[in-house]
C-alpha cells in the first residue's frame, strides 16, 4: 500500500439513512441502505448462509498459505528475484501457488500479463518510503493479473469484484508478510470458503501487484471498464489485522474500513453493522481517503466508485511497513481471520439484497 493519507473518520453509533442509495444494485431505490440490510437479514435462510460460511474460515489455513508465500519456500514474491536452483522469479512462483490453491477447489485461473518494472531504492528517504521511480532503461517484466470467479445464477452481469496485491516490496528484501501476503491469503481463504456457495451474483476474485511499477490493478480497472463490466461493489483487502505493535500486544483486534468517495460510504457502512449483526468481535470504524489510493483507488480512478479497503489500522501504524522485519512471525492471523469472516458477512448480504 502506498498512499495512506491522514482521513476524515465517520461515527458509526448509529447506521443513519444516507444520502446516498447503495448503487451497488446498478440502480436507485427509494429504500435506505440499511432497510434492505434489515430485509435480507431478516430472511432465516440468508443468516444461516452467513454464519456457515463464516465457521468456515480456518485461521490455520491462512497461516500455511502466509508462511510459505513470505518464508519458506518464497523469501520474497518479486519479479527481480529468482531462488537459487530455480527457473522461475518468485512473484511467478508464488503466481503458480495460488493458481494451484484455486485449481483444486474447481476455479478457472486466468492470467493477464502486464508489462511492469521494479522500483528503485532511494536511501536518502525514511526507510519506510525509499521507494523511487525506475528508470526507462531499467528491465521489464512481465507481471500477471490472476483472476478466479463464479459466475452468478441470478445476476451475472452484476459483479463483486473482491481483490488483493500479492507481491512483496521490488525494492527492498522484505518478505511483505503483513504487505500483502495476508490479504493474498485472506482473499485465497474467501475463495476456499465461497467454492461452493450458490451466488446470485458473479463474484471475482483478483490477486494483482502493487510493489511494481506500474501497478497492474490500473490494467484490470481499465479493461473492466473498456469491456463494461457492471462492477457493483469493490472490497479491496491490505494488511487486514495489521495495526501498532503497541495495539498488537494488547490484543486488539481491529479492522478498519476506508472509502473514497460518497458511493462508497454505505458499503462502508455495510461492513460495520455486518460485525455488530454476526457477533465478529471486531474493533471496526470507518474512515474516509481524502483520494483515491491503492488498488481501490484503481478502480475509483476508473469509474467504479462503490469501493471500500479493509486494513487493520488508518493510517497504516506497522512499525515494520517496507522494512526486512515485515516477516510473518509478526502477523496477527487471528485478526485477519475475522476481517475475512467480517468480509464474508458483507459479500454475501450485497449477493442476496433484492
Amino acid at each position: 500500500m502506498r498512499e495512506l493519507k491522514l482521513a476524515r473518520i465517520v461515527p458509526i453509533v448509529m447506521l443513519a439513512t444516507l444520502a446516498h442509495s447503495l448503487s451497488v444494485l446498478g440502480e436507485e431505490h427509494p429504500a435506505s441502505p440499511e432497510s434492505r440490510w434489515t430485509v435480507v437479514w431478516n430472511q432465516p435462510t440468508v443468516v444461516e448462509e452467513i454464519q456457515s460460511r463464516i465457521t468456515q474460515v480456518n485461521a490455520e489455513q491462512i497461516r500455511r498459505h502466509l508462511f510459505y508465500l513470505a518464508k519458506d519456500p518464497l523469501p520474497f514474491r518479486k519479479l527481480n528475484y529468482t531462488r537459487p536452483g530455480q527457473s522461475k522469479n518468485s512473484l511467478h512462483e508464488a503466481d503458480d501457488y495460488l493458481a494451484a490453491q484455486l485449481t483444486e477447489w474447481g476455479y478457472q485461473v486466468v492470467r493477464e500479463p502486464v508489462q511492469v518494472q521494479a522500483f528503485r531504492r532511494d536511501p536518502s528517504k525514511p526507510k519506510a518510503h525509499q521507494y523511487s521511480p525506475p528508470h526507462p532503461e531499467d528491465p521489464w517484466y512481465t507481471a500477471y493479473n490472476l483472476y478466479a470467479e463464479k459466475q452468478g445464477k441470478r445476476h451475472p452481469e452484476e459483479i463483486i469484484l473482491l481483490l488483493a496485491h500479492k507481491d512483496s516490496q521490488s525494492w527492498v528484501d522484505s518478505p511483505g508478510a503483513n504487505d500483502n501476503a495476508i490479504g493474498t491469503c485472506g482473499l485465497l481463504e474467501m475463495a476456499r470458503v465461497l467454492r461452493d456457495y450458490p451466488n446470485d451474483r458473479t463474484i471475482r476474485f483478483l490477486w494483482c501487484n502493487e510493489e511494481h511499477w506500474p501497478w497492474t490493478s490500473v490494467t484490470a480497472a481499465q479493461k473492466a471498464k473498456e469491456r463494461g463490466d457492471n462492477i457493483i461493489a469493490v472490497i479491496n483487502l491490505d494488511g487486514i489485522g495489521v495495526k501498532s505493535a503497541e495495539d498488537t500486544a494488547a490484543g486488539r483486534k481491529t479492522n478498519v474500513t476506508v472509502f473514497t468517495v460518497p458511493e462508497g460510504e454505505a458499503l462502508a457502512r455495510l461492513v460495520s453493522a455486518a460485525n455488530e449483526r454476526f457477533r465478529i468481535g471486531l474493533e471496526q470504524r470507518i474512515a474516509q481517503r481524502t483520494r483515491p489510493g491503492d488498488d481501490d483507488g484503481s478502480f475509483v480512478r476508473a469509474g467504479y466508485p462503490v469501493t471500500i479497503l479493509q486494513i487493520g489500522s488508518f493510517p497504516y501504524a506497522d512499525p515494520n511497513y517496507h522494512t526486512e522485519n515485515d516477516i510473518p512471525e509478526r502477523t496477527d492471523v487471528e485478526n485477519a481471520a475475522m476481517t475475512v469472516q467480517l468480509t464474508l458477512a458483507t459479500v454475501v448480504t450485497l449477493d442476496r439484497t433484492p
